[in-house]
């Protein structure tokens, strides 16, 4: 972006330089967003998602027992907190670009190393692994693309980027069964090669990145977060929590819950996932288009009635409704948080990097502590999956009333 400024002063035609000009700054932006897509794709999408579908097998191949098979589930959440932990410092370490690339390769490994059982902790390593990867890539794939993007269009490309996260699920649900039919360690196989083409397509789309923009100046460090900020870190914490519900329990909720079986259960499954591919897209375009602060509101409050609504109805069509849109929120939230950072803190690329880490641990750690808590009231409560709907649609209205109530006391203020 700075070398394609730089060169306006050009005598030449002068009116139509500029026009020019931003095509090109546009064409470049777009190929950025795909390289972000790319990472979330293989990061996140992939490497978490795609185990999932994967579970039955592992058991039914007797590679590990069904206990095991939990916790090595949570092995990549744990790797996902600790991956959004050590993001900043990787960054700074090696550079931003270079650590996209380094996980993106990591991610591809790991898929291989899956491919043969060689024992519990070997296992439990890589999908840790995978997790750290997906945390790290969460963190570090915007922040270093969007301060290249014309605000404008910052919701949109945003959307994009993390349009990877709903590929991964929507993969999860249908090219994972097709590559079962091959055989389980043919199926991690395939995964791997996929993540390698990915990981290859997108190496040279990377936007440059300025030696300075590694190091976190003093000034960065020391920055206070206003208290909009900060509620907006719980907020997003909280809407972790709503997710859960449908991210762990839909499948099992409508294949044992309702008695409706696996085949019913996958393909409410296979909604979620077209759901998470549109949702960054419509949410990141309705940011770009009416502001961030009101769009996450009303995100909020269509959220919460959708994560509620099996509490209302199981009727098909009420469950259709409540996947599509659960499954299009879970990464269409993150380009209006994003975006919402970036109207909050309008100055400084690296106090908004510091922020949108911040925000990734909040999510990383609601998620986990949601992930174990609704599993153990699922236990106590003898199955009772319209509890955990509840718990969720209601982590959501306290995400809403804090924006309500914050912007309430600031008008008065």
């Amino acid at each position: 972006m700075t070398e394609l400024n730089a060169n306006t002063g050009h005598h030449s035609r002068p009116h139509q330089r500029p026009g020019s000009e931003s095509q090109s700054t546009a064409r470049q932006a777009w190929r950025y967003a795909v390289a972000g897509l790319s990472a979330s794709l293989v990061g996140l999408g992939l490497a978490r998602f795609s185990y999932t579908p994967l579970i039955p097998a592992l058991i039914a191949a007797k590679w590990f027992s069904a206990s095991d098979v939990v916790y090595l589930g949570a092995a990549n959440l744990a790797g996902y907190l600790t991956g959004a932990l050590a993001a900043r410092a990787l960054a700074t370490r090696i550079g931003a670009v270079c650590a996209l690339r380094a996980m993106m390769l990591l991610a591809t490994l790991s898929f291989f190393a899956s491919s043969t059982p060689v024992s519990f902790t070997w296992f439990f390593a890589w999908r840790f692994l995978s997790g750290l990867t997906g945390g790290i890539i969460m963190v570090l794939a915007a922040s270093v693309i969007l301060p290249h993007v014309s605000a404008a269009r910052r919701g949109t490309v945003g959307g994009v980027i993390f349009a990877g996260v709903g590929l991964g699920v929507a993969a999860s649900g249908t090219l994972v069964p097709l590559l079962l039919q091959q055989g389980l360690q043919q199926s991690w196989y395939g995964l791997g090669v996929l993540s390698a083409v990915l990981t290859i397509a997108s190496w040279w789309n990377w936007p440059a990145e300025a030696r300075s923009d590694a190091s976190p100046s003093h000034h960065a460090k020391s920055y206070q977060a206003s208290p909009a900020v900060r509620a907006l870190l719980v907020q997003y914490g909280l809407n972790a929590v709503a997710l859960v519900p449908h991210m762990v329990f839909i499948i099992d909720f409508v294949a044992r819950g309702l008695g409706q079986g696996i085949a019913a259960g996958s393909r409410y499954w296979v909604l979620y996932g077209l759901g998470a591919i549109i949702g960054p897209l419509v949410t990141g375009h309705l940011g770009d288009r009416s502001g961030f602060g009101p769009a996450l509101r009303a995100a909020f409050l269509i959220e919460a009635a959708a994560v509620l609504l099996p509490t209302v109805s199981t009727a098909p069509i009420s469950l259709i409704v409540s996947s599509v849109v659960v499954g299009g929120f879970t990464p269409g939230i993150v380009p209006l948080v994003l975006g919402r950072i970036h109207e909050l803190v309008p100055h400084s690329t690296e106090q908004q990097r510091a922020t949108w880490s911040h925000a990734t641990t909040s999510f990383a750690l609601f998620q986990a502590a949601a992930a174990y808590g609704f599993s153990w009231i699922y236990a106590q409560t003898d199955g009772d999956y319209l509890v955990l709907f509840g718990l969720g649609g209601a982590a959501v209205v306290l995400a809403l009333a804090i924006d309500l109530g914050l912007a309430l006391t600031t008008r008065k203020a």
